[in-house]
């Protein structure tokens, strides 16, 4: 694990406020291998997750921000900026599920939700960050897509959507920033045992492990180990690409 070291880098995770959810687990893994790390979410109870990480020997910093709204993503991004002088690594994973259901019932104030949060919020974090790393000249972005968006998933439409929309994203910012020594990549895990699968129908759940040829669902911890190499300087030739982590399901 040495070779990932992280130290003195600065980084900035979003979606993590659950304390079995991936956002946490990534913040953590970034933090016991030397990165100063922002962990953030829409509510306090991020702090909670700041003292379970001191209680571990972790020191990070937290931040509360509503992802969908343009200034305060952008003050989000200050916020990190004023303390530590710069943002090296954003991890993008602020996201949602939304309703279980076909496309002709499902409410458009839901589905606009889905897309605000999963799709809109990353672009306006990236918005807000990527400036910062072109000046610096480094920087690296992890997006946290789903298997979701390449294979879509039926009652699932506004989640597909947006997810796969974020791989698209991903491709194009990536083209952008090429040059710029900024990556730009994206995980599409399986469906993982967090709050997010605590938000569909137990029906659905099973439907999502059906798909999964290893039987099981993919760990947290497993897609922080991915997501800690894309961060690294060890990750050095790939942009705009998207790396699966779903168990087998894929088939692209």
């Amino acid at each position: 694990m040495e070779r990932f070291r992280l130290d003195g880098k600065v980084a900035l995770v979003t979606g993590a406020g659950s304390p079995a959810g991936i956002g946490f687990a990534a913040g953590r893994t970034l933090a016991q291998l030397g990165a100063l790390v922002t962990i953030a979410s829409t509510t306090d109870r991020i702090h909670d997750r700041r003292r379970e990480l001191a209680a571990a020997g972790l020191e990070v910093d937290t931040g509360i921000a509503d992802l969908t709204s343009t200034a305060e993503a952008a003050r989000l991004a200050a916020d990190v900026t004023d303390r530590h002088g710069r943002i090296d690594i954003l991890v993008n994973n602020a996201g949602i599920a939304g309703p279980s259901m076909p496309v002709v019932d499902y409410p458009v104030d839901q589905w606009k939700r889905v897309i605000d949060i999963d799709l809109n919020g990353p672009f306006l974090c990236c918005r807000a960050v990527v400036p910062h790393m072109v000046k610096a000249g480094y920087g690296r972005i992890v997006n946290i897509a789903s298997i979701a968006g390449k294979e879509g998933n039926p009652n699932a439409a506004a989640y597909a959507a947006a997810k796969g929309g974020l791989i698209a994203f991903t491709k194009a910012l990536g083209k952008e920033l090429a040059q710029a020594g900024v990556l730009v990549n994206c995980v599409t895990p399986a469906a993982a045992q967090t709050a997010i699968l605590e938000q569909v129908t137990p029906e659905f759940a099973k439907y999502m492990l059906s798909k999964i040829p290893m039987g099981r669902f993919v760990k947290v911890e497993e897609i922080a180990a991915l997501v800690l190499w894309l961060a690294s300087e060890e990750c050095s030739f790939s942009t705009g690409a998207v790396f699966d982590i779903s168990g087998g399901r894929a088939t692209y």
